[in-house]
């Protein structure tokens, strides 16, 4: 900016600020350099006596990713009450990325009107993909997935903002849906793409897409030599329990980034391989020439968390910005604390988060907590829940996460009364648990199960498995039992119990059938079991 300004003041001395075109060029300087000042562009743009559609998205698109969004918005209502520009397609991409950023719902919809009034709602690739990008950011699914639907000439960017989407919204079933429609269409899906693709197989555990997905990029050489694709491949085994395809792709991978050695170490992590993990810091320098970074480090320190290694994981933590250059952040911190609370020394967990050299964060207390209630310390516990309740006053999930594990820790030390105190007030707070859910995947078909629920096609199939495996538990202890295993493993290949949880939907009639003979099975291998 210091050269800038003498810039600045030989167009006021020659007359060149009279020129839209020569101050243009000023103003995209100050408003989108790394080295500018959006509030001297806002000063620039004062001074244009007629300012065109440039100087204005100039501006708009400055504002739309800064901490003033809501700026952006405010140019562009000055530029729709301007008689002598009109907003175009270099317009509503930024605009609409502002209306998310401030998570203004109602400007984004009259902004999709005005896009349609202007006839760029179906011909305008990157104004479809930012409608796409804006509804997806404020949570309205149905109005992303309509646009998406509308697209007569989908390109490969609009179907990974939609699958991104899903994805971050934790739906990404949905996500892979779209993978899979992209391809019946005959659109080839890039780099981007495919990792976005394995990183809902990985979060779905669907194992048998997933090594299609290998397959395909396998056939095409410039996804195998993408390391973005080859980490995403690394973390998909491993998040399917494969660790060792994991490492097979890993070590075949032709140039691995620090991304590709961190997803490593978190599966060697993950997997119980502590010693694995820590080697890696060693042979991504040596091998690679890579330092790691702050999320490789954090996957040692979780190695040493699930192995208890204290020793290890506390030098890792005091040298880290010393050998590495990384200083140590909340999440390190929360992870020592953790291990340390597993190792029984709550009191020493109390005090490394005393000596943390920024203020910590409800994480850090939460890891302090849950080590509370694994060794039944109150005092500590309300220490702790005290700081959490400062930290996030007014976040209710925050608050009733804390009350709750708080209760569960005075139930267990045997002090009732308190226990019923913050009971009531959990109580009055009107909170409600939320369902966890498992998926599995059988056949390449991923199903997905609720506690209580009783929606599944095949749920009395399904019942009829837990009642054969509740029986066989429960006489387990008493004898072998190997007739009544050969037994149940004729009628489960005569029943094709796991063929049907992946055919097509049966009549009503056929799901009695089969519940009927689910029964008749259990009363034989009842009858088995008592003769």
């Amino acid at each position: 900016m210091h050269q800038l300004l003498p810039t600045h003041a030989l167009f006021i001395t020659t007359g060149l600020h009279r020129s839209t075109y020569a101050v243009s060029k000023l103003l995209t300087f100050t408003a989108l350099s790394n080295h500018g000042d959006l509030s001297y562009a806002a000063l620039l743009f004062a001074q244009i006596h007629t300012p065109n559609s440039f100087t204005y998205n100039t501006l708009i698109r400055a504002y739309s990713n800064s901490p003033h969004p809501h700026l952006s918005l405010r140019y562009f209502n000055l530029m729709l009450k301007d008689d002598a520009v009109w907003p175009n397609n270099h317009t509503f991409p930024f605009v609409l990325v502002a209306c998310a950023n401030v998570n203004c719902m109602l400007s984004g919809l009259q902004i999709h009107n005005c896009v349609l009034k202007c006839g760029l709602g179906s011909s305008d690739s990157h104004v479809k993909t930012a409608l796409i990008r804006f509804y997806l950011g404020c949570n309205v699914l149905e109005n992303a997935r309509k646009v998406f639907d509308e697209i007569t000439d989908l390109d490969v960017v609009q179907c990974n903002v939609l699958m991104t989407g899903y994805i971050q919204l934790g739906l990404a079933g949905e996500g892979l849906s779209v993978f899979q429609d992209m391809l019946v269409s005959g659109i080839e899906p890039d780099e981007f793409c495919v990792t976005t693709a394995l990183t809902a197989c990985a979060d779905l555990g669907a194992l048998a897409q997933g090594k299609w997905l290998h397959e395909y990029v396998q056939k095409r050489e410039v996804l195998v030599a993408d390391a973005f694709v080859g980490t995403a491949l690394v973390d998909m085994y491993v998040k399917c329990g494969c660790i060792d395809t994991a490492v097979e792709v890993f070590e075949s991978m032709p140039g691995r980034s620090v991304c590709s050695w961190a997803a490593m170490i978190g599966g060697f992590a993950l997997h119980g391989y502590a010693r694995k993990a820590v080697d890696c810091l060693e042979r991504m320098q040596v091998e690679d020439g890579l330092r790691p970074d702050g999320v490789a480090l954090l996957g040692v320190l979780t190695a040493c968390n699930h192995a208890g290694l204290q020793k290890e994981g506390q030098f890792l933590l005091d040298s880290m910005e010393a050998r590495y250059g990384v200083a140590p952040k909340h999440e390190h911190y929360s992870c020592m604390v953790d291990l340390l609370c597993k190792a029984g020394q709550l009191e020493k967990a109390l005090e490394l988060i005393r000596r943390m050299p920024m203020k910590p964060l409800a994480s850090v207390w939460g890891a302090l907590l849950s080590g509370c209630r694994n060794h039944n310390n109150v005092d500590l516990a309300e220490v702790a829940v005290k700081e959490i309740l400062l930290i996030e006053k007014g976040d209710r999930a925050e608050e009733d996460g804390a009350f709750v594990q708080l209760s569960n820790i005075y139930l267990a030390a045997g002090k009732c009364e308190d226990a019923g105190r913050i009971r009531k007030k959990i109580g009055d707070r009107g909170l409600k648990k939320t369902p966890g859910c498992s998926m599995i995947e059988v056949d390449g078909v991923v199903n997905e199960f609720v506690s209580g629920d009783v929606s599944h096609l095949h749920i009395a199939n399904i019942h009829a498995m837990l009642e054969l495996v509740s029986l066989y538990a429960i006489h387990k202890r008493k004898e072998p039992l190997n007739d009544l295993m050969n037994l149940t493993t004729l009628w489960l290949l005569d029943w094709g119990l796991w063929q049907g949880m992946n055919s097509e939907a049966k009549s009503s009639k056929d799901g009695n059938s089969s519940k009927g003979r689910s029964n008749h099975m259990l009363n034989l291998l009842d009858c088995q079991i008592m003769g």
